[in-house]
C-alpha cells in the first residue's frame, strides 16, 4: 500500500490536485465496473471536473502504474470490442471481424478506436482482470462491449428478457446439446470469447419435428455462415475446442437488439488521445512503429510562422529577439493547449499544431492573433507578426523522425495557406469555414471573411480561400 500512497502523492504533484483527488476516490471506493474501462467523459460528466484535466490527469495515472490504458478495436455496428491494445504500436493496418455483424472493419482511429483506463491489478484486483470467470452478463457488458454501449440495469434487462433466448457456459474441451424452440425471426448464435457467430434464417411453416445443427467452437477465423430452418424445436449440439471457456449465446435479430445497440454515448477516440498534449508528452514511447499508416478522416491542422524573424535578429540582436520568440512560442503553446490541440512540432519559427475540430482551431488563431498585439504593447514593439493557416481533412498518422507526425494533402495545403498571410490575417479553406461551430464563432466576432482564389506552391488549381481579417 506505501506504493500506492507514493503513486497518489505523485499524481497530485502532476495532474489536477481535484482531478487526483477523484481518481483515488474511484480506485479506493468504485465498485468493480467502474474501473474497468472507465469512460473518461463519463467520469468528467458525473464528477463535475474538466474534460481535458481529467483525460491528463488519467494519463499520468497510468505513466505512475495506477491505470493500464488500452485502445480498443470497435464495431461500428454493434459497439463490440473486436480487439484490445496495450499499445498503439499494435493496432493492425487489416480488417478487423466482427462475427456478430458478419463485418469487416478496418480500424479508423476516428470513431472506431476507444481509448479506455481500467486499474492495475497491483493497486487493486476487480472481477474483470479474470475475464474467464465474469458471470455471462457481465461478461457481454464490461469485455464484449464497449464503454460506448449506453447499457442502464434497465435496458441491459430488456436485452436478457427479449433478445437472449439461452446463453450458457462451456468449459473448454466440454460438449453440450440444446433443446430450443425456434421463433418465426432471425436468429444469431454469438459466442464473444472467440467471436464466433452462427446465422439462422427461421422461415416457412411451422414443424414438430426436431431440427439439428452443430457448431464447433476454436480460435481459427471462419466466415459467418447462415442455416435455413423452420419455426419448431432444433437441437443444438455445441463443441468446444478453443482451449478456453466459450459463451454461446442465442440471440433474436429483432429490433429490441439494434435499439439497444443503438444507444451510444461519447467517448474518447484515438483521434481525441493523438491530438492531446499530454498524451504526446507523456507516452512517447507509445508511438507508431515506423512501418504504421494509420488512416484519419477527418483532422484540422494550424500552422503557425513569425514574419520577419530573420530581419528581426539583425535589427534588436540575438538576445532580444530571442526573448521576443521565446515569449510568442509560450504564448501559442500555451493556447493549443488550451483550446484542446497539441503541437506536432516547431519548426525553426514555426509551429503545427492539430486539433480535433475546426472550431477549436480557429478559436486558438483567434487567441493566437490577440496573444500577439498584447505582447507587442507591453514590449513597446511592433515585430511580432504571426501568419496563421488552418485547414481540415484526411491523413495519414505515420512516425517521422522518430516521432508521431502526420502526412498528405492535408498537410501540404495546411502549410501552403499559411504562407499566404502577410500581415496578422488568418487564412482558412472551404472545409473548415463550412463547419457551423465555425459560423457561430464568426458572427459572434462580428467578422466577415474575405474570400478570394489562392494559388499554392505545389498543388496543381487554384482554390479558394477565406481571409479572417
Amino acid at each position: 500500500m506505501s506504493d500506492t500512497k507514493a503513486q497518489f502523492t505523485a499524481l497530485k504533484q502532476a495532474a489536477d490536485p481535484a482531478v487526483a483527488d477523484a481518481i483515488e476516490r474511484l480506485i479506493e471506493t468504485g465498485a468493480d465496473h467502474e474501473l474497468n474501462r472507465v469512460n473518461l467523459l463519463d467520469f468528467s460528466k458525473r464528477t463535475g471536473l474538466d474534460e481535458e484535466q481529467v483525460i491528463s490527469g488519467f494519463l499520468h495515472a497510468s505513466r505512475l502504474g495506477l491505470f493500464e490504458l488500452t485502445w480498443n478495436v470497435l464495431c461500428p455496428g454493434c459497439g463490440g470490442v473486436l480487439d484490445a491494445h496495450s499499445t498503439l504500436k499494435s493496432l493492425r493496418s487489416d480488417d478487423y471481424h466482427c462475427g456478430l455483424c458478419a463485418c469487416n472493419y478496418e480500424a479508423s482511429v476516428d470513431e472506431q478506436v476507444e481509448v479506455a483506463f481500467t486499474v492495475s491489478p497491483r493497486v487493486r484486483r476487480i472481477a474483470a482482470h479474470d475475464p474467464n470467470a465474469l458471470p455471462i452478463a457481465d461478461y457481454f457488458k464490461q469485455i464484449f462491449w464497449s464503454s460506448g454501449v449506453d447499457f442502464d440495469e434497465q435496458s441491459f434487462a430488456s436485452l436478457s428478457n427479449e433478445v437472449m433466448l439461452r446463453a450458457l457456459e462451456l468449459p473448454a474441451g466440454d460438449k453440450t446439446t440444446l433443446s430450443l424452440q425456434l421463433p418465426a425471426q432471425f436468429i444469431i448464435i454469438f459466442e464473444p470469447v472467440t467471436h464466433a457467430a452462427h446465422f439462422i434464417d427461421v422461415q416457412g411453416d411451422p414443424t414438430t419435428d426436431p431440427q439439428h445443427l452443430s457448431l464447433v467452437y476454436d480460435k481459427r477465423y471462419a466466415p459467418v455462415e447462415t442455416t435455413v430452418l423452420r419455426p419448431g424445436p432444433l437441437l443444438l449440439s455445441l463443441d468446444n475446442h478453443a482451449g478456453v471457456r466459450a459463451l454461446p449465446t442465442v440471440l433474436v435479430a429483432a429490433d429490441a437488439l439494434h435499439h439497444l445497440l443503438g444507444k451510444r454515448k461519447p467517448f474518447i477516440t484515438a483521434k481525441r488521445m493523438l491530438t492531446n498534449q499530454t498524451f504526446r508528452d507523456v507516452f512517447k514511447a507509445d508511438n507508431l512503429t515506423i512501418d504504421q499508416r494509420l488512416k484519419i478522416t477527418s483532422l484540422t491542422f494550424l500552422f503557425t510562422d513569425l514574419k520577419g524573424s530573420t530581419a528581426l535578429y539583425e535589427r534588436v540582436g540575438d538576445l532580444a529577439a530571442f526573448d521576443l520568440v521565446r515569449a510568442h512560442f509560450h504564448a501559442l503553446l500555451e493556447i493549443i493547449s488550451s483550446e484542446k490541440g497539441a503541437v506536432v512540432k516547431t519548426i525553426g519559427d514555426a509551429v503545427m499544431a492539430t486539433f480535433n475540430r475546426p472550431e477549436q482551431a480557429l478559436a486558438a488563431g483567434l487567441r493566437m492573433r490577440s496573444a500577439m498585439e498584447r505582447l507587442n504593447v507591453e514590449r513597446g514593439t511592433r515585430d511580432l507578426v504571426v501568419k496563421i493557416g488552418i485547414h481540415e481533412g484526411s491523413c495519414l498518422a505515420v512516425m517521422l523522425n522518430e516521432r508521431q507526425d502526420y502526412f498528405g494533402q492535408t498537410v501540404n495545403i495546411a502549410a501552403r495557406v499559411q504562407g499566404l498571410s502577410t500581415s496578422q490575417a488568418i487564412h482558412i479553406t472551404g472545409p473548415v469555414i463550412d463547419a457551423p461551430a465555425v459560423a457561430a464563432i464568426l458572427d459572434k466576432a462580428a467578422i466577415t471573411p474575405i474570400q478570394k482564389q489562392a494559388a499554392l506552391r505545389g498543388i496543381a488549381d487554384k482554390i479558394v480561400v477565406y481571409e479572417i481579417p
